[in-house]
């Protein structure tokens, strides 16, 4: 743990609480974007929420000081939010971010699976995600930016293109949204990354909704749908909703506290598109590496697992393939070496382990456990890497057909190939990913 942040932080708590001192102060493991460190003051626990610099802040829609006022709008409202308590100015030498009051319960997916009382637990999500959906622009400052679905869909394809324009079942989602974008609904506030991961819990009861920094106005299914991804269930991909249940029982819940029906087109609009945007979230992690602005290893590592939404978006889309191309034989035709654009290669992933190593050979302990457990993954897929295989598509070409309607998955055998390259990388990237067993066996027959 740095010492100029403990004496930083401790500076801080003065200046708002008084006399005391800083105890038990250690990083928080997790958080690709940004810092939580928990410590001690006064009889109280505390977390820190901060960007190390005010640059890091500088391509966001709004600062912490708009963050800090949502949590408190979704406090007043009844939400299981923080109590934000503090927030930091320029002379306390520590970034930009807030102080909260620690709240009880995990935020652990793992923890939270193996609890008893799941439906207890899906219920409350629900109950707070409608409350944060009934927030009013009246009580939150004016630049909570308010979504505009053709832009946002736009802005994906350009960050495609930026990464390469070379990954097929990308550009088949990207395709599919632009031609199925719904007409705007009523905004309401979304909470933008409402999922476990985000939510404290404590013996199956919600304790606290965490990370703000994504709130904006927009559809109420965006919310819905965004927990709902598969990457986000975790170990129960069997549990659509949230990891925790069924969706008809989420969608009941959220019905009876909100008083607002549920379109299931409307979910399944977001749901495709929340896939394809985190997709492409992840492939920007390497891109941020590349570039220095934050050279942490989990970044590179983050930028591989694009592959498992890319098996997740195909499993979404492929029922508007014919049934011929569905019985179709996965077997390899002709094995093409690939090298992406867009993520990290092998190379790049050991040269990023390579400088952390040289970082924290002196200690191990606290966040650097979670790096090490971040650094064994690296290299794990490096040594996969080694016997990867391909269908024998040419990927930018096939996704450049995607994007412009030349082809599609009624073309003849393209379903087939995607389906074999989505295994083949994903078992290099994440062989434990939950959802490449369930793809495995439909599509394959093998377990």
């Amino acid at each position: 743990m740095s010492e100029t942040i403990k004496l930083a932080i401790e500076r801080l708590m003065q200046r708002h609480f008084g006399e005391g001192e800083i105890s038990a102060c250690t990083r928080l493991t997790g958080g690709a974007t940004m810092e939580s460190w928990r410590f001690g003051f006064g009889g109280e626990d505390y977390v820190l929420r901060r960007a190390p610099t005010l640059d890091f802040m500088a391509d966001r829609p709004f600062g912490h000081d708009t963050e800090a006022a949502i949590i408190r709008a979704a406090r007043a409202a009844g939400v299981t939010a923080p109590e934000v308590v503090a927030e930091l100015e320029s002379g306390d030498d520590l970034g930009s971010g807030f102080v909260m009051l620690a709240l009880p319960g995990t935020p652990d997916p793992r923890e939270i699976l193996g609890m008893a009382n799941s439906d207890a637990l899906l219920a409350g999500a629900a109950r707070d995600l409608a409350r944060i959906h009934a927030i009013g622009r009246a009580d939150l400052p004016d630049d909570v930016p308010v979504m505009n679905y053709a832009e946002s869909v736009a802005t994906l394809r350009k960050q495609f293109d930026e990464a390469g324009g070379d990954r097929p079942i990308i550009a088949l989602g990207l395709k599919w949204l632009e031609d199925n974008l719904p007409d705007p609904a009523q905004p309401v506030l979304n909470h933008g990354d409402f999922r476990l991961g985000n939510l404290l819990v404590d013996s199956s009861q919600l304790t606290g909704v965490l990370d703000w920094e994504l709130a904006h106005f927009g559809d109420r299914h965006e919310d819905l749908a965004f927990g709902c991804m598969a990457v986000w269930r975790f170990a129960r991909y069997d549990r659509p909703a949230l990891g925790l249940g069924t969706l008809e029982e989420y969608f009941a819940a959220y019905e009876a506290e909100s008083g607002h029906s549920v379109d299931r087109e409307r979910f399944r609009f977001w749901l495709i598109y929340r896939t394809v945007w985190w997709a492409l979230g992840c492939l920007r992690m390497a891109k941020i590496w590349r570039s220095g602005e934050d050279r942490m290893l989990e970044r590179v590592v983050i930028s591989r697992r694009t592959s498992e939404q890319e098996l997740d978006l195909l499993m979404l889309l492929e029922d508007e393939a014919p049934f011929r191309e569905h019985r179709r034989n996965l077997s390899k035709r002709i094995s093409k070496a690939w090298e992406p654009k867009g993520d990290a290669t092998a190379g790049e992933i050991a040269t990023a382990v390579s400088e952390w190593l040289v970082t924290v050979k002196h200690r191990m302990e606290g966040h650097d456990r979670f790096q090490l457990a971040v650094a064994r993954n690296a290299l794990g897929i490096i040594g996969r890497e080694q016997k990867l295989d391909f269908s024998g598509i040419d990927p930018q070409d096939l996704a450049q057909d995607f994007l412009s309607g030349e082809q599609t998955l009624k073309s003849k055998g393209v379903l087939a190939a995607l389906r074999f390259d989505a295994l083949e990388i994903v078992q290099m990237d994440s062989p434990k990913y939950p959802a490449l067993a369930v793809a495995r066996k439909k599509w394959t027959g093998e377990a």
